[in-house]
């Protein structure tokens, strides 16, 4: 049958492919364009496995906020061009959105609705790309943030008195709180530091101090306060605030009586 250019363009806005690709998908299936899209899919599906050993190492990072669940999500892709294209963008934040209808917690595989977008892109863009991994957490407060570029966020969930531009903000100090600033926080409190890498700490600290040749009371004294900081400076209590900077305050100070935060996670297409 004849196949019209204006069939063939209706499809290409569809697919985004080229426009030979898509008058010969028309053609093979007789005009039908949902068994054109459907034969696309079949004939890239299986071309983009072959590019399946890419290493995608760019992408974007997305949040999506709703009635009490907030969820992060980690799209990657071979190169930053394809990262930045508008759809891609646009799948990553559809896929945060499909998350919150979803259960809590981490997860490293997508639903169908999800693998439909992300194969809409292999197909479309021609890379490999996946989606690495997503969570949704659930809470009496929830907050999120993704930085400009795309490459980092982070979720917060709290109970408590505290404002969504506080959430937002330790959302912020969470992603920005990287090397020289400050390391980023590896636990909310003291509490949630691996307690083999407190132990090493104590080690450390109290062989320097035994070597000074104080006496045991002072070392013991040296020793806890070397800890006390260095605890700190490794959660997100404990830091200084990244919006508050010249107040030389930390996190603490900042979250209202009463009020916890009860969960934190960072995405970075470098982890």
């Amino acid at each position: 049958m004849s196949i019209s250019a204006k069939d063939v363009m209706a499809l290409r806005q569809r697919t985004g492919l080229g426009m030979m690709e898509c008058k010969k998908a028309l053609s093979d299936t007789d005009g039908d364009v949902d068994a054109a899209i459907k034969l696309l899919r079949e004939q890239l599906g299986s071309k983009m496995q072959e590019r399946s050993g890419r290493e995608a190492m760019e992408g974007a990072v997305a949040a999506a906020r709703r009635d009490g669940a907030v969820s992060l999500v980690q799209l990657v892709s071979e190169t930053d061009f394809a990262a930045r294209n508008d759809g891609f963008v646009a799948a990553a934040q559809k896929i945060a959105e499909l998350a919150l209808d979803g259960p809590d917690g981490e997860h490293t595989e997508g639903t169908a609705a999800m693998n439909d977008l992300v194969e809409g892109l292999r197909i479309t863009i021609k890379e490999n790309i996946t989606l690495r991994r997503f969570v949704k957490l659930s809470a009496p407060k929830v907050g999120s943030y993704v930085h400009h570029n795309r490459k980092l966020g982070a979720i917060i969930g709290a109970e408590g008195d505290l404002s969504d531009d506080l959430l937002m903000g330790l959302c912020q100090h969470v992603t920005a709180a990287v090397p020289p600033l400050m390391p980023a926080p590896e636990a909310i409190d003291a509490d949630g530091l691996d307690p083999a890498k407190v132990e090493a700490a104590r080690a450390e600290f109290t062989q320097e101090a035994a070597d000074s040749g104080k006496p045991p009371q002072i070392v013991e004294k040296i020793v806890e306060g070397k800890l006390s900081k260095w605890k700190d400076e490794r959660v997100l209590m404990g830091q200084v605030y990244v919006r508050e900077l010249d107040a030389r305050k930390p996190v603490r100070d900042y979250i209202p009586k009463g009020a916890r935060v009860t969960h934190m996670l960072r995405y970075s297409l470098t982890d």
